[in-house]
This record gives C-alpha cells, structure tokens and sequence, in this order.
C-alpha cells in the first residue's frame, strides 16, 4: 500500500472521529473533493481522453476541516472496484466539471464519469453529458471531481452507516 493511499484512509477514518457537525450526533461531515490535471483533453463520442494526465490526483476537504493532499492517480482509479461494497464509484458514479482551455477560450463541461482507464499517462472514461458541448478538444485542462459515492469518505453512504452505528453502540 502506498503512503499516499494510507496518509487517505488514515484521514478518512481518524479525522470524523474528532470532529463534529452532526447536530444530534456531535460529528462532522468532511467533504472530500478531487481535482486531476491534464496537458490536453478530448471529448468526444460519450470518451474523455486526458493526456499527460498528472500522476498525483488532488484531494481536498471543505470547511471547517481545510485538509489537503495528493494521492496517485494509479490508485484513484481503483475507486471504481468493489471496494467499499455497494458505496464505490462503479455503482455510484461522481459529476464532474470538466474546465478545458480552447484555442478560443476556456469551456466548461459538467459531465458523469465512468469506467475509468489509465493507461500510462493517459486517462480515458466513459462519460455522460449533463451540460456543455459534448465534443470539446484543448488544453491543459482539469477535471473536478465531486465526492458522491467514495468509498470510506465520511459523507458516503458508508460514512453514514458508520456513524449510526457508533451512535448505536454509545
């Protein structure tokens, strides 16, 4: 296991414990964010190709808890495996927002990510087209990616059973 995925499992499992926004429960929900950066992008056909993708994967909290950090981009992929049960990307897949420079200017694209492949420093999904133009070429570019169905994130649906549990048993 790399440091990178253990610094991520450490965090998701140590800090909810010690913080709290839950108002009957004393618990915090921590919002996981990720961000993947790539030289140059192409859209098209329902395909997101990401070329000279980064090999780190960003990952960030929002407020109160302001934690950041990079995780392979090797291991994020794995997010879409059994891992986790029924909460994983696979069975439920994030949004994205895709920001794409043009040669004309910088374009949006809001999309769903699915069925990722890393190949060398190439990442393609599957995606579907919530808003924007489905067919978009440029770059750099970067992919924001929100938290639904992370596994072993506090606001998953994992991270709440876990916290009824505990609550249950205290």
């Amino acid at each position: 296991m790399s440091r990178y995925l253990l610094i991520l499992l450490i965090t998701a499992l140590i800090v909810p414990l010690g913080c709290s926004s839950d108002k009957d429960a004393g618990e915090e929900n921590i919002e996981w964010l990720f961000v993947q950066n790539a030289e140059f992008i192409t859209l098209k056909d329902n395909v997101l190709i990401l070329e000279g993708i980064s090999p780190s994967t960003l990952f960030f909290s929002n407020r109160p808890e302001r934690v950041a950090a990079h995780g392979l981009t090797s291991e994020f992929v794995t997010y879409w495996g059994d891992a986790g049960g029924t909460d994983n990307f696979m069975k439920d897949p994030p949004n994205a927002t895709l920001s794409i420079v043009t040669k004309d200017m910088v374009e949006d694209v809001v999309l769903t990510l699915k069925n990722p492949r890393l190949d060398g420093e190439t990442l393609q999904y599957d995606v579907t087209i919530i808003d924007g133009d489905d067919s978009v070429e440029g770059g750099p570019g970067s992919l924001f990616i929100d938290v639904v169905g992370r596994p072993a994130t506090p606001v998953s649906a994992a991270g709440a059973r876990r916290r009824r549990v505990r609550r249950i048993a205290y």
